[in-house]
């Protein structure tokens, strides 16, 4: 039997964008599908952009890149690899996503590669 597992999906946000917000919506828009594939396969899927955005802007971020973007959105990414039981990391390139697989390979969490690796919840 197949147990839900709480998985991080880490793939480039900013990543191969130059910043430009409609490339970076479309990074978000990918990391937000494997979250509902997750859901699909019966498990819990979290990505550290829905939770730190609005924190960030909360604390007065206005750009992306800017000291209270900073403050948040990589430090929320790290404290929920601490937690998980696995990382999906997805493709592209991405330093945030590769210090997020390095965590969790720290601290012995699975690194899946692709959704097809992630195995099914069963009942």
């Amino acid at each position: 039997m197949t147990q839900p597992l709480m998985i991080l999906v880490a793939g480039p946000y900013r990543g191969g964008t130059g910043d430009d917000p409609e490339r970076i919506a479309a990074n978000h828009r990918a990391i937000r599908a494997a979250c509902l594939e997750l859901f699909r396969a019966g498990h819990l899927a979290v990505n550290g952009e829905d939770l730190a955005l609005p924190l960030a802007e909360l604390a007065g971020s206005t750009r992306v890149g800017d000291a209270a973007f900073d403050e948040v959105f990589h430090p929320m990414g790290r404290r929920l690899v601490a937690r998980v039981d696995a990382v999906l990391r997805l493709p592209g390139a991405s330093a945030g996503s590769d210090e997020m697989v390095a965590l969790a390979r720290a601290r012995g969490a699975t690194v899946y590669r692709s959704l097809d690796e992630v195995p099914a919840v069963t009942r």
